[in-house]
């Protein structure tokens, strides 16, 4: 979906349309989680799965509202240099100082958010709350986590995105920071909650709005997914050292303070970013 908004949004709306995008998939999982369970408790499981297969039927028809006018397309492509081959994209993005720098940042963002979806029910059971304010908890998160990815696709167009980006790792860490230095409380843990939705996937504007004003949008999807990919190895990480460390000192004392730590090299990581086109790009720029 963001390689499609990539080639069909203008670049003065691409980082907001990124936003926008991230935002419903975020209001899905928000609507989805109860509705599921309500669905199973009164037709059962087999029937809200055929339920939920017809949904994501309708996903076919909607999705060609996102392909590109086959004649605006066909114009371009008799205007414009020969195409990049995917292999080159990836030896270009691969070689580039800047792509492994985002790819770690979003690394972290993947292992902090991994761990306190997985783990807060348990911490809180440790620290003496009932688990179900971690439920609730992640049910906040999602909801300022909406207008986290807005808001972050709006201020990808007005300033820097590595940046933002760095601001976002700082108030991620700072979050960490006061919330276990905290007495343990529902208030205190709700709260948190709202703090880090509007950080929790507020990260996917900027870095795909970064993929795409070095690289382009031609192989936007391909070249997000490696770095989503960085992502999802910081998330597994997350999950299953908080699960060894806790395992072991029976604490998660180790994993927030290795959380707040990530967050913090990743503000500092970011800042060096090229925010340009890559010499490819600014090379064609320049003859047309």
């Amino acid at each position: 979906m963001i390689g499609a908004f990539g080639k069909l949004m203008p670049p003065q709306w691409r980082s907001l349309a990124f936003g926008a995008g991230t935002a419903a998939g975020l209001f899905g999982q928000f609507l989805f989680s109860p509705l599921a369970v309500a669905l199973i408790d009164r037709y059962g499981w087999q029937h809200t799965l055929v339920i939920f297969a017809a949904i994501v039927v309708l996903i076919v028809p909607l999705s060609l509202a996102l392909a590109a006018p086959r004649d605006a397309g066909a114009a371009a492509a008799a205007t414009a240099p020969p195409q990049q081959s995917m292999a080159h994209a990836l030896t270009e993005a691969l070689g580039h100082r800047s792509y492994w720098l985002l790819m770690l940042g979003f690394f972290t963002c993947g292992f902090q958010i991994f761990f306190i979806a997985v783990h807060l029910p348990a911490y809180l059971i440790d620290r003496g709350l009932p688990a179900e304010i971690g439920g609730w908890t992640l049910g906040v998160v999602g909801l300022f986590n909406i207008v986290g990815a807005i808001a972050a696709g709006w201020l990808s167009a007005l300033m820097p995105k590595r940046y933002l980006l760095s601001l976002i790792y700082i108030a991620r860490a700072v979050a960490i920071l006061a919330y276990i230095m905290m007495p343990a409380s529902s208030a205190a843990t709700l709260i948190f909650g709202a703090v880090l939705g509007l950080l929790w996937l507020s990260t996917v504007p900027p870095t795909s709005g970064l993929v795409s004003v070095m690289f382009g949008t031609r192989w936007l999807a391909m070249l997000f997914g490696f770095a989503f990919f960085s992502h999802q190895i910081g998330g597994f990480l997350g999950v299953w050292l908080g699960g060894v460390l806790f395992e072991r000192t029976h604490s998660y004392d180790g994993v927030w303070w290795l959380a707040i730590l990530l967050g913090l090299l990743s503000a500092v990581i970011n800042l060096p970013i090229v925010e340009r086109p890559v010499q490819r790009l600014a090379a064609a720029t320049a003859t047309a």
